[in-house]
């Protein structure tokens, strides 16, 4: 099984970033501003890209530590059976976010294409948290033509 991971740190306090996560409002800041459903565990959280999107389903909430979806129906088929881990921790200067999305079946090249737009939308948090504004889609910076 293939792993994305990413760890980006963040001037601001775990509690901040931790409502980005878990919050319909906190999520449309930074990944996409078309997200419905965010909640407690077992809630199924709606990202919209457009016209669809994935959705997944809020499988551990760790206040101010961690955030676990798992990922919920058919799109995009390369994540099925995937889960998502935002695990926070912090040290005097800065919050660290370490983001895994795993369970990938192959690394191929829409996984690259998706390991590069997750470190894009991880920059996103840490620019909302500190300048104020993240960039979700569909504001987002575009790695190829077909987006």
């Amino acid at each position: 099984m293939a792993e994305i991971r990413h760890r980006v740190g963040i001037k601001g306090n775990a509690a901040e970033i931790y409502q980005l996560l878990t919050t319909d409002a906190g999520l449309s800041r930074w990944w996409t501003t078309d997200t419905s459903g965010a909640g407690e565990v077992g809630s199924i959280i709606y990202f919209r890209f457009g016209d669809d999107g994935p959705r997944f389903e809020v499988i551990e909430l760790i206040p101010d530590r961690l955030v676990r979806w798992r990922h919920h129906g058919e799109l995009p088929k390369a994540w099925m059976g995937s889960e998502i881990l935002f695990e926070l921790s912090h040290d005097e200067k800065q919050t660290l976010v370490n983001f895994s999305h795993y369970n990938w079946h192959k690394a191929d090249e829409f996984f690259a294409h998706c390991s590069t737009k997750w470190a894009i939308f991880m920059m996103s948090i840490k620019s909302c948290i500190e300048s104020g504004r993240g960039q979700p889609y569909p504001d987002d910076i575009h790695i190829d033509f077909d987006e």
